[in-house]
């Protein structure tokens, strides 16, 4: 079976379930070592199990995006390991709690934008280097937002904030190799979508296998999208 991706290292966040899982699984079948980043260890596990028992490599690393510097250090080994980074897939999110505007606490507002959006910004500036060392570095982003849906701020705000934030920095890698990119999912069966809609039966929502196909495409080096917002 073609390998696209063989001899290529590719970080996923949020990797120990949902669409991260799936991509980091994904990335590995086509050939990716992947480096699995998530703050549970159990669910790391689970998703290492699942990229051996298809026949692909993994590095387990256990962090909490918001805690600062976590990240920087873990980028830098990486480096310091494999001499580049081809692929970036963040997939990391926090819902916050829903809930009128007016009565946002502080607590949920940083929670959100310390995993939607600071995180993300602390990934772009640590992982740029290493992946314009690649010959064809790529970065994909889980974007997608409800905008000017009721309850909604808080998450909706710090996605709406990466979007921005991932343009900027596509628009500013575009006369490199480094291709920069942005996938909206739309509802996918995952414990975040049954957080936000516990009435909803998941049987009817699509895996995020589909959504994972499309990060992997994305992270193809034959794949000429940049600065897009993409869904599957």
């Amino acid at each position: 079976m073609p390998q696209p991706l063989s001899g290529r290292v590719a970080l996923v966040t949020g990797a120990s379930r949902g669409l991260g899982a799936a991509a980091a699984v994904r990335l590995a079948a086509a050939g990716a070592h992947v480096v699995l980043l998530a703050r549970t260890v159990g669910g790391l596990e689970e998703t290492d199990d699942a990229v051996r028992a298809g026949g692909g490599e993994a590095t387990l690393c256990p962090l909490d995006l918001a805690a600062p510097g976590d990240l920087e250090r873990a980028v830098a080994a990486l480096g310091a390991r494999f001499g580049r980074l081809d692929i970036m897939a963040s997939c990391a999110a926090a819902l916050g709690a829903l809930g009128p505007a007016h009565q946002i606490v502080d607590e949920t507002w940083r929670r959100a934008l310390d995993t939607n959006l600071t995180a993300a910004m602390r990934l772009i500036r640590v992982a740029d280097p290493l992946l314009r060392l690649a010959p064809a570095g790529r970065a994909v982003f889980v974007a997608g937002y409800p905008a000017g849906r009721a309850y909604w701020g808080p998450y909706a705000a710090s996605k709406a904030a990466l979007e921005a934030l991932v343009l900027a920095w596509a628009a500013e890698t575009a006369r490199t190799a480094l291709r920069v990119n942005l996938v909206d999912p739309g509802p996918m069966r995952t414990r975040l979508r049954a957080a936000a809609y516990p009435g909803e039966d998941p049987a009817v929502l699509p895996t995020p296998d589909r959504a994972a196909d499309l990060i992997v495409r994305l992270a193809s080096p034959g794949c000429a999208a940049h600065g897009q917002m993409l869904e599957p």
